[in-house]
């Protein structure tokens, strides 16, 4: 089997768009390809105007065998995306985001409930993609956003085994400290942060909630995304930073939109 030479590796597209590559797999996640000052649709009537460009353009994306989505909003699967996109793309996603896709052709599209999972194999390797729990709101607002996961990607590959576990937009709850039982050793997380606020309410992980969770669930490496993109955001990385930097919580790999991080196992001390 042959592998891209970039293989390994973490690429930063903007919002909670990357692109993961191990083992010959290649992962997109939440494809967000709007421009600076274009809006995302949030439902409800509600819109965000984007701040950033994204470091590549749909066009510009190398061959891709999986999106993972955390949930339908039009900061994490854009109309853009939708026309670039190849319809037959699997899409693994929740149900309610899987129901919606299928009726706009994406007939790949493939519903997880939490801890379910499926599995991709390709010239004898496998990636195993598990629902992990995720909450966009607190109380009764819950039911005013889409359902979201998070979820644990296991590469088990020639070049190695990996799991990244990808938080999804979620708030910190009780539910989330099951994740490490179920997935003990996680070699990277994905935080999506941002303090995203909606009508008031904070529906994505602030600086202090990231770091709640950094210190529930401790990969190897966590890479921050998900902060600056849009104008609902309203906790700047550096909020997770200094909160990380206060708890001296070890780990924190910052990323600029267009970087290539290396995806690696960490050496087990002993």
């Amino acid at each position: 089997m042959t592998t891209p030479p970039d293989d390994g590796t973490l690429q930063f597209i903007g919002t909670a768009t990357t692109l993961l590559r191990h083992g010959g797999f290649t992962v997109l996640t939440d494809p967000n390809f709007l421009h600076r000052g274009q809006r995302a649709y949030l439902g409800r009537g509600l819109t965000s105007r984007r701040l950033t460009d994204p470091a590549l353009r749909v066009d510009q994306l190398p061959p891709i065998d999986v999106v993972v989505l955390s949930h339908l909003h039009g900061d994490h699967f854009d109309r853009v995306a939708a026309r670039g996109l190849s319809r037959d793309l699997p899409i693994v996603t929740t149900r309610h985001a899987a129901r919606k896709l299928r009726l706009r052709g994406f007939v790949n599209a493939v519903a997880l409930d939490t801890w379910q999972s499926h599995e991709l194999r390709k010239d004898g390797s496998t990636l195993r993609i598990t629902a992990m729990p995720g909450r966009h709101a607190y109380g009764p607002a819950q039911t005013l956003l889409p359902p979201v996961m998070g979820s644990v990607l296991e590469f088990g590959t020639a070049a190695g085994p990996l799991s990244v576990y990808i938080t999804g937009d979620t708030l910190v709850y009780d539910d989330l400290r099951e994740i490490p039982r179920r997935h003990p050793r996680l070699d990277v997380g994905l935080w999506h942060l941002g303090g995203t606020r909606i009508l008031g309410l904070m529906v994505t992980m602030d600086g202090r909630q990231g770091a709640d969770l950094l210190e529930m669930i401790m990969p190897g490496m966590t890479v921050p995304i998900h902060y600056d993109d849009y104008t609902v955001f309203t906790s700047p990385l550096q909020d997770f930073l200094d909160e990380v930097d206060r708890r001296g919580l070890p780990g924190v790999r910052p990323v600029l939109r267009g970087e290539h991080v290396r995806l690696a196992r960490p050496v087990k001390l002993t």
